[in-house]
């Protein structure tokens, strides 16, 4: 294909969206002339599927639940009206909250004002917020946020570290629908230790993010924490950055969260027409389609050519990959569906896997990210004529067109600039395009029973952790196998458990587990001491 046809190409299937200041090409995936009005029963379908999903269908039998993340950001699309309410009361409670601390009307003990921001949460409830504060983050913002994203000891010691010397004005957000999550009640636990031993009293410091009634809701009751609002078991943690587990860090970092909110709103509205040209989301789930053959074969590139998206890829990771990898589809097939996901930046790509992206194995479909505003004010021109700007642009298009030459297929998204609105569309944008591919597929994109599984597998781990302590506890002083101790625990079947756990013990001085070194490593014993 020469340069003119991929013109007309160009201008045959270029999707514009003013409204959000969007463009989406799909010029460079390779689909037949044919591909769009093959699909086009199957994508209307799709329309109808998403309709009634906003309707308040159940979209999870096996939950009884309601998918709801649409109406977060039009609470008139909810379908009663208890449900607007609720939505329309806790962003007018954000709003104020965030106000009265930026206002010193809410501070710490002793009139302090708050200047950091500690946010304790996993999954949905940390990889929203770290992008957006990424995203549109400031020098000046009012709060500077941190993360727990994890129950990694040493991570949160680096994070506490750094706010040491702040903690007297640091506010901490716990984030958790069901409040029994693990890694989140140990990330609140150990940020709860750490103000104890600064002499704070972590209850004046703290707010809770939860739904009503839970483990958390009712310790934040009963210690007297700051605030509490809600989360509803409509709202799934990967689409929950629009309620109050995106906008209430958001709005204490000082981000424009009626902006995002109208973003969100207005690609909502434009990716619900049922004219497919026109509905970029549509024209992603088609693309991916098209891209991975239906059923995952290709993985999917994330190439934004701007810093502040460096963290879009990692949160689409999880819209994407926790959405759509099922092993079974709506009928009880074994299908084995998903695409995975993963990302750099331009231009630091060129300089990292842009080689084997153009060169290697064909596994993939790319999409760069363009925004088209480089930085507020005059740039420094590097170059006569030329920009640092003008230079990422050039490294775009041309990776864009090197990959296309040597048969790599990509999508191109552009935005104008990069704002809260534009953040919350793009938002809204993959939210949509991960419902409609699942319909197009035939698959459930609101349930996640492989994290459940994950989480049920480690609580086994755990409990037969607290059999082998119990077991070298009986037997103080005496070494033991792994082999040994699975015996003497009743599960020999779990040898090789058995010995991860106690190489994990004894590298740790928590439990009093001493490892005296055998030949091999599974030769090796362990006491306590």
């Amino acid at each position: 294909m020469n340069n003119l046809q991929l013109w007309e190409r160009y201008k045959n299937y270029l999707c514009e969206c003013p409204e959000i200041g969007l463009m989406l090409d799909i010029s460079r995936m390779n689909f037949s002339d044919g591909f769009l009005e093959e699909m086009e029963p199957r994508m209307q379908k799709a329309f109808q599927d998403m309709a009634a999903l906003e309707s308040g269908a159940i979209a999870n039998p096996d939950e009884k639940r309601m998918v709801g993340h649409y109406w977060l950001r039009n609470p008139q699309l909810a379908p009663n009206p208890q449900i607007a309410a609720e939505i329309e009361f806790t962003v007018r409670a954000v709003r104020e909250f965030a106000a009265n601390v930026h206002a010193r009307m809410v501070t710490a003990p002793g009139e302090v004002p708050f200047t950091r921001l500690l946010v304790v949460g996993i999954g949905g409830s940390a990889l929203g917020p770290q992008f957006v504060a990424d995203a549109l983050g400031e020098s000046h913002d009012r709060l500077r946020p941190y993360f727990f994203d994890n129950t990694d000891p040493d991570g949160m010691d680096r994070v506490l570290a750094e706010l040491a010397p702040h903690l007297f004005g640091t506010m901490t957000v716990v984030i958790s629908k069901s409040g029994g999550t693990k890694e989140t009640r140990n990330g609140m636990l150990e940020a709860k230790r750490a103000y104890g031993a600064a002499g704070l009293d972590f209850a004046k410091y703290a707010v809770a993010v939860t739904g009503q009634g839970s483990e958390l809701d009712r310790v934040a009751v009963e210690e007297g924490w700051l605030a509490r609002f809600p989360m509803w078991d409509w709202v799934g943690g990967r689409t929950s950055e629009t309620s109050a587990v995106g906008l209430l860090p958001a709005a204490l970092q000082g981000i424009d969260i009626d902006g995002l909110l109208t973003g969100a709103r207005v690609c909502d509205e434009i990716t619900r027409r049922t004219e497919t040209r026109k509905n970029p989301a549509a024209l992603l789930a088609l693309m991916w389609h098209h891209g991975t053959g239906g059923r995952g074969t290709k993985d999917m590139v994330i190439l934004p050519y701007k810093d502040r998206l460096l963290l879009f890829s990692r949160y689409l990771q999880q819209i994407v990959m926790e959405s759509l990898g099922k092993e079974k589809d709506l009928d009880g097939n074994v299908v084995n569906q998903g695409i995975a996901v993963y990302g750099n930046k331009g231009s630091t790509d060129q300089h990292a896997y842009v080689q084997q992206l153009r060169e290697g194995v064909n596994n993939f479909f790319a999409t760069f990210v363009e925004v088209l505003k480089d930085r507020e004010g005059k740039s420094l021109m590097v170059e006569p004529d030329v920009t640092s700007g003008d230079y990422l642009s050039g490294f775009l298009q041309g990776t864009r067109r090197a990959l296309f030459e040597n048969g790599r297929e990509s999508i191109t998204l552009t935005i104008d600039r990069l704002d809260a609105g534009t953040v919350g569309a793009l938002i809204a944008l993959y939210e949509r395009a991960v419902g409609l591919y699942a319909s197009l597929v035939n698959i459930n994109a609101y349930h996640q029973p492989g994290v459940e599984a994950g989480k049920k597998a480690a609580g086994a781990v755990l409990k037969l952790q607290g059999d082998i302590l119990a077991f070298l506890r009986g037997n103080r002083g005496k070494a033991f196998t792994a082999e040994e101790v699975a015996g003497g625990v009743g599960a020999p079947e779990e040898t090789e458990t058995v010995l991860k756990v106690l190489l994990h013990l004894s590298a740790n001085g928590d439990h009093g587990v001493a490892m005296v070194r055998g030949e091999n490593i599974w030769e090796s014993g362990f006491k306590t001491t």
